[in-house]
């Protein structure tokens, strides 16, 4: 994943679009495909990367590791790398996600009531 440079326009429009509004801020951090079910497997407690991987069985290993690095830099993750050969890597969650987990038991809810009504 390359850097994007600061005054890009992609970069301007994000930061436009985030300080302008706490909602899209909160999207942006969790949005996509993956990360949500990522936090959602750690809801339980400390997973290892493969553990992940095979709770989430169509991520390919290259977009967790992708979602891992991003979820850790917004502050949602905590890795802890173990001085063991072979090294051993757990994630968890942060307070601060553990913080959304009654607001994404909302959203399921709200997912689960129209479903049904919008297909």
């Amino acid at each position: 994943m390359g850097i994007r440079k600061e005054n890009s326009t992609n970069m301007q429009n994000e930061k436009c679009i985030t300080e302008g509004c706490n909602l899209t801020y909160a999207v942006c951090k969790i949005g996509g495909r993956w990360k949500l079910i990522i936090l959602c497997k750690l809801e339980e407690g400390k997973l290892r990367f493969s553990e992940i991987r095979r709770q989430i069985p169509n991520i390919t290993e290259r977009m967790l590791t992708l979602q891992l690095r991003e979820l850790e830099k917004e502050g949602l993750l905590k890795r802890t790398v173990y001085a063991e050969v072979p090294p051993r890597v757990d994630y968890e969650l942060t307070e601060i996600a553990r913080d959304l987990i009654p607001i994404w038991r909302q959203l399921e809810n709200w997912g689960a009531k129209h479903k049904i009504l919008l297909k």
